[in-house]
């Protein structure tokens, strides 16, 4: 298992983090075109303005989500190569993040060189993205690349909801009037933000889930699943505390127009924030829920164990059969090593007839080591022995051939 991490194979898969970048990064620069077509589409200066301050928190957040992707990916191709520490890694992923977001700045500041309102969201955008990569520094590739999958989907749903937004509204009941629209036009915002939730919920379990069979198993625990799913309503809120803070001045701009665009921009921070909450809470929950519909019951996890206790037995008899031929191919060799050698060796070097016929004849009695004994017959000394032969029947006491002889 990495040093790095305890999902070693999430940092592994190189070419779903690359594909998470690639879309990411198309996010971002969709979101900065229409950011700078919007600005520079103006007939005037105060529409110019309004027309910023409205193409500033689509252009945060979607650079905020590319600089997370852009750095995981990163961060994988490196640690596939060699292990990074903690400081090393948050160092590469700051790095990647601020890098990133200058390319993003350049978009919109090279609007207008000497205005210092495209200076303030090129610096919001960059701040943004150096966010963004610092997150890909903890040490939860999952959560984060499930976490960004479904930021893009929010994205989704989000973009084909305006796409029909007039027969949307007119499904939920905008009329002529006044009272109508502006009723419709709440009802729309919470019914984007439901199904963003859902969708943000529903594919970060699907992301997670899938993390997990590449991972042979190895899933993580619930409360994370939580997380991954709330993640996109994370990042609206980081968002959207960027546009209130570094670039507060483009909303403060844009609000001295007239009264009613002060009153338009209150409203639009508001609803932007009540929407990112409800992503926050209802991707959590739904991702809680379907991740919890997988979790086993005490009982059932108990009696599951039971069918996995074949492989032991298999396990067990596997020895066993191995164990049988090995004392076999040991035992048999053993014995005409030692046999063999012995009575060759005694009958070379002692040629006397009435040591070396005890010797073979222990031999002779087993019968087996007797044709495996056939070398010993073929030696020079066993074949001028032949007295040993003759001298098998001394032992019954029968007189020799000399001994006769030397009686006469």
């Amino acid at each position: 298992m990495s040093a790095q991490d305890t999902t070693p194979d999430a940092e592994r898969s190189s070419s779903t983090g690359l594909l998470l970048a690639l879309a990411a990064l198309i996010w971002m620069a969709a979101m900065l075109w229409s950011a700078r077509a919007t600005i520079t589409g103006g007939g005037d200066a105060e529409m110019e303005v309004t027309s910023t301050a409205y193409a500033l928190p689509g252009a945060v957040t979607g650079t905020l989500a590319a600089g997370a992707a852009v750095a995981l990916a990163l961060i994988t191709w490196l640690t596939r190569r060699r292990e990074l520490g903690s400081t090393v890694r948050f160092a590469v992923a700051t790095g990647t993040g601020l890098v990133l977001g200058a390319l993003g700045a350049l978009v919109i500041v090279t609007i207008n060189t000497e205005g210092w309102i495209y200076a303030v969201v090129g610096g919001t955008v960059a701040a943004a993205a150096t966010i963004g990569g610092a997150l890909a520094g903890f040490r939860q590739p999952r959560v984060l690349a499930a976490a960004c999958w479904a930021a893009i989907g929010v994205f989704l749903v989000g973009f084909v909801l305006n796409v029909f937004q007039d027969p949307v509204l007119k499904a939920l009941g905008s009329g002529s009037t006044q009272a109508s629209q502006t009723t419709a036009a709440n009802w729309f915002t919470f019914l984007q933000s439901f199904l963003s939730g859902l969708a943000a919920g529903f594919i970060a379990y699907a992301v997670l889930r899938r993390f997990r069979r590449r991972a042979a198993g190895n899933d993580l625990a619930w409360p994370l699943y939580a997380l991954a799913g709330a993640g996109p309503g994370l990042l609206l809120v980081v968002g959207e505390a960027l546009t209130r803070t570094a670039g507060s001045r483009v909303l403060e701009l844009a609000g001295k127009v007239s009264e009613l665009e002060l009153v338009v921009q209150r409203m639009l921070s508001g609803a932007r924030f009540n929407s990112a909450l409800i992503v926050l809470f209802v991707g959590a929950i739904s991702a809680t829920i379907a991740v919890g519909r997988t979790i086993k019951s005490p009982e059932a996890a108990e009696e599951s164990p039971a069918p996995p206790s074949k492989p032991p037995a298999k396990a067990t008899s596997k020895p066993a059969a191995k164990a049988d031929p090995k004392p076999a191919a040991n035992a048999n060799p053993k014995p005409a090593a030692n046999a063999n050698p012995k009575p060759a060796a005694n009958a070379g070097s002692k040629p006397a007839p009435a040591k070396a016929a005890p010797k073979k004849s222990a031999p002779a009695k087993n019968g087996a080591p007797a044709k495996q004994g056939a070398p010993a017959q073929n030696s020079a000394p066993a074949k001028n022995s032949a007295p040993a032969k003759k001298g098998a029947p001394a032992k019954k006491g029968a007189p020799t051939p000399e001994a006769a002889s030397a009686a006469e």
